[in-house]
C-alpha cells in the first residue's frame, strides 16, 4: 500500500523527470519522497532475503530454483511485454512524442528497442529482475544451508548478536559502498554498471537470508526496537535539514567531506530503520488472520500492476485544474480501488493469471505457524 501512495507521490516531486509528471510541483511532497526512497527498497531487498530462508526450509535447491524461475522470471517477462508498454505509452503521450491510440503504438513493442529510444523496458520490474539475477549469483551460498554440519555455528552467531552493538555493525559495509561507488555509479535500474545499487541491493538480500536463521538477532530487534527507532528518527531529522531539505542543491556530487558525512549518515539510516521496522513488526504484526493473509497473497500482483495503473490514471487526473493536495488524494484512491478489483475479480481467479502474477498456482492454506509465509516464499 505505502508503495503505491508512494508513486502516485512521485509526479509531484521536483527536478524529477518520471513516466508522468504535474506540471505544479511541491517542496514538501519532494523531501519526503527522497527521505522514504533511501530505505525503501533496502527494506524490501532485505525481506526478499528472509523469503529465501523459508522457501528451502521446504524445497531441496533445485526445486527452489525451479521456484525461484516461475515466482519471479515469468512474471518479469509476461510484464515487459504486458503491462509495462502502458507506461511508456502515457508517458510518450504526455510528452507530445505519439498521437496515437494504444492498440497503434503496442506493436512497436516486438520490435525490441530498448527505452527510451523505444518502448522495450522492465520499468518498475527492475527489482524483480535484481532478485532473480541475484537468486542466481547467491545460489552456492543458499545452498549451504542445507548442510548440517554448518549448525555448529550457529551458538557462535547467536552470541554475537546477543548486543545491539553487533546489530549496528553491519551498517559499516553500507557506508563503504557509499564512499566507494555512490558516485561513480549513480542509481539507474539498469543491471549493468548500476554498481552501487547492485552491490548494496545484494547485499541487503544476503543479509536477509543469513540473519534470518540467527535467533538472537530477532530477539535484539525486539528488545532494542526503541533504541533503533531512536536513532533512525535522529539520523533523518539529520539527513533532512542537511540534504533533503533542498537535495538538488545538497546532495553531494563530488568524493568529499559533504560524501563522507552523507553516507555515515544514510549507511546507518537505512539499516537502522531496517532494524526498528523488525522489531516493531515482530511486536505488533506477528499474528495471523484471514484479512492479513489475503493481503499478503496480494502484495505481489499489487506490485507487478501499481505502476502501469497509477501512470495510466494520473495521465488524466493531472490534467485537472485542481490543486495538488487533491490530485494526489483522488489519484492514490483511484489507483488503490481500481488495483484492488484487477487483482480481486481477474489475477487470482485462474491458474494461468495466477502463475503470470507470481503467485502460488493453488490457493492452499497458509500454515499458522509461519505468519507471512506467502510472502516470504514469494521473495518479494
Amino acid at each position: 500500500m505505502t508503495l503505491i501512495v508512494f508513486h502516485c507521490a512521485v509526479p509531484f516531486v521536483e527536478h524529477y523527470n518520471w513516466e508522468i509528471n504535474n506540471e505544479e510541483t511541491s517542496p514538501w511532497i519532494t523531501r519526503v519522497i527522497w527521505w522514504v526512497h533511501q530505505w525503501r527498497l533496502p527494506l524490501i531487498f532485505f525481506i526478499a532475503g528472509v523469503g529465501v530462508r523459508f522457501s528451502l526450509r521446504k524445497r531441496s535447491i533445485p526445486a527452489f530454483f525451479g521456484e525461484r524461475f516461475v515466482r519471479l522470471f515469468i512474471p518479469l517477462t509476461f510484464a515487459i511485454f504486458f503491462i509495462t508498454p502502458i507506461q511508456v505509452y502515457f508517458e510518450w503521450l504526455q510528452k507530445g512524442r505519439i498521437n496515437m491510440t494504444y492498440s497503434e503504438f503496442y506493436p512497436s513493442v516486438y520490435e525490441i528497442v530498448p527505452y527510451p529510444d523505444g518502448a522495450f523496458t522492465w520499468s518498475h520490474m527492475w527489482f524483480v529482475a535484481y532478485l532473480f539475477v541475484f537468486t542466481i549469483l547467491l545460489l552456492p551460498l543458499f545452498s549451504m544451508a542445507k548442510i548440517k554440519w554448518l549448525n555448529h555455528m550457529k551458538p557462535t552467531m547467536n552470541k554475537l548478536f546477543s548486543r545491539p552493538i553487533a546489530h549496528l555493525a553491519l551498517a559499516l559495509p553500507f557506508v563503504c559502498y557509499f564512499y566507494w561507488l555512490y558516485i561513480d555509479w549513480p542509481e539507474q535500474g539498469s543491471l549493468i554498471s548500476d554498481w552501487y545499487v547492485f552491490i548494496s541491493s545484494i547485499t541487503f538480500y544476503f543479509f536477509g537470508f543469513l540473519l534470518s536463521s540467527i535467533t538472537t538477532f530477532w530477539e535484539i530487534c525486539l528488545k532494542y526496537r526503541k533504541l533503533f527507532l531512536s536513532i533512525a528518527i535522529v539520523l533523518a531529522v539529520l539527513l533532512i535539514w542537511q540534504y533533503y531539505w533542498n537535495w538538488e542543491l545538497n546532495q553531494p556530487k563530488t568524493q568529499g567531506f559533504s560524501l563522507y558525512v552523507y553516507g555515515l549518515l544514510d549507511g546507518f539510516h537505512i539499516w537502522t530503520i531496517i532494524l526498528s521496522v523488525i522489531g516493531y513488526s515482530m511486536r505488533y504484526l506477528n499474528f495471523q488472520n484471514r484479512y492479513l493473509s489475503y493481503l499478503n497473497t496480494a502484495v505481489y500482483p499489487f506490485y507487478i500492476i501499481h505502476q502501469s495503473v497509477i501512470v495510466a490514471t494520473g495521465y488524466y487526473i493531472l490534467q485537472w485544474d485542481i490543486s495538488i493536495g487533491l490530485k494526489l488524494i483522488v489519484l492514490v484512491t483511484a489507483c488503490m480501488i481500481s488495483i484492488w478489483l484487477l487483482y480481486h475479480f481477474v489475477i487470482r481467479k485462474t491458474i494461468i493469471s495466477r502463475v503470470l502474477f507470481g503467485m502460488k498456482w493453488n490457493q492452499g492454506r497458509i500454515s499458522k505457524t509461519e505468519p507471512h509465509a506467502e510472502i516470504n516464499e514469494a521473495g518479494v
